[in-house]
């Protein structure tokens, strides 16, 4: 039975919370984070519903996509769904849970499984993320250097697009003298030691870096590991907001909303009037992604699919791109899928299972 911070810390690896947008409430919202979890239901949205689900199947953690708060609570009477399922929840001892825009955020999350559902091909992130990437630097003796990269590597240091295990490597010696409390690992106390190095460079995700610090540390031979860090500006591929890819064989514009329509289970698309032209490169936003038009448009994309455009965003298109609104929940009702993959990768004969109840809050007739 595993404790419930195994389980977030498992879908915290998969998708940081550093990578969620500032606006948002991911994490652990209810709950103790060493209790003992019995089973959990897997949803989009944490409702009444959900929680009396849970409490039928005997189960005390929900996992959803939406986090159920988004602002702070002063009062807890009971006077609105929110503080209703907060309540329910607490006085039945279930821990809720939810990974959103950090699981947006992440190249395997919402969006590349949108991708996966309809088919897309060489798919890379729509809106990289800045800023989130450091250089760490560090220097060890020449026979110790493999080792240390590759201690690097395993914690998640080096990768660049589609490469892994990338680093810079410069040959030198390095001088020091050691201290009457020392314990070196090489040369004598008290005299100047000359040392031939390896001076290694690597990329690491800022949300990576405390881990990547700890295994250099231990794989390092010194008594005392120099390294710097240095911020960047680059864009970091491997993060970001949307998804581009193409389609392995174009298709007809109508032919191809019919076969979105099938493949996202949406009853109903909202789009801007078709181009005449096939439809082969699509872009894709989970959620409200209106934010991500230009993006689309500046990456020649035929379509852009995703939820929530309002009346006068539509306009925006310009005749230069198929707008697609297939809805929010619609576009996001895959997302329950990863998280069943990731935790019963690691958990395998844990109790988990989708919920049954449909918190979509839109209805169609």
């Amino acid at each position: 039975m595993p404790k419930l911070r195994e389980i977030t810390d498992c879908i915290e690896n998969f998708a940081p919370l550093s990578l969620q947008e500032s606006y948002d409430n991911a994490g652990l919202i209810v709950g103790d984070k060493n209790m003992d979890i019995i089973g959990a239901l897997i949803c989009l949205d944490s409702t009444e519903e959900v929680i009396d689900e849970a409490i039928n199947l005997g189960y005390n953690l929900i996992i959803a996509h939406h986090p159920i708060v988004f602002s702070g609570l002063k009062k807890f009477h009971g006077n609105n769904y929110v503080e209703r399922v907060i309540i329910k929840a607490i006085k039945n001892n279930i821990a809720i849970y939810a990974a959103h825009t950090n699981l947006d955020n992440v190249k395997m999350g919402v969006n590349a499984k949108i991708s996966e559902k309809l088919g897309l091909k060489d798919v890379k992130i729509l809106a990289p993320m800045k800023g989130n990437l450091r250089k760490l630097v560090t220097f060890c003796p020449t026979e110790h250097a493999d080792k240390v990269r590759q201690a690097l590597f395993k914690a998640g240091a080096g990768n660049i697009g589609n490469y892994d295990e990338c680093s810079f490597n410069a040959k030198g010696f390095g001088t020091f003298r050691a201290g009457d409390n020392t314990n070196a690992f090489v040369g004598n106390k008290g005299e100047q030691h000359q040392e031939k190095e390896v001076k290694i460079e690597v990329i690491v995700p800022n949300y990576s870096l405390p881990g990547v610090i700890k295994a250099l540390i231990e794989a390092h031979p010194y008594e005392e590991v120099v390294y710097d860090v240095f911020p960047l500006e680059n864009n970091n591929p491997q993060t970001g907001a949307g998804m581009i890819g193409k389609l392995s064989v174009p298709m007809n514009e109508l032919d191809f909303l019919k076969y979105m329509k099938e493949k996202m289970k949406t009853g109903l698309i909202r789009h801007t009037k078709l181009l005449g032209k096939n439809i082969e490169i699509v872009a894709v936003c989970g959620g409200s992604g209106s934010f991500l038009l230009k993006d689309a448009i500046n990456q020649k994309a035929d379509i852009f699919i995703t939820g929530d455009f309002k009346y006068h965003q539509f306009f925006d298109s310009d005749g230069k791109i198929i707008i697609a609104d297939i809805g929010h929940f619609e576009s996001e009702q895959f997302t329950k899928e990863i998280f069943y993959d990731l935790i019963t990768t690691n958990f395998p004969t844990f109790a988990l299972r989708f919920s049954e109840i449909n918190t979509n809050p839109v209805n169609y007739i």
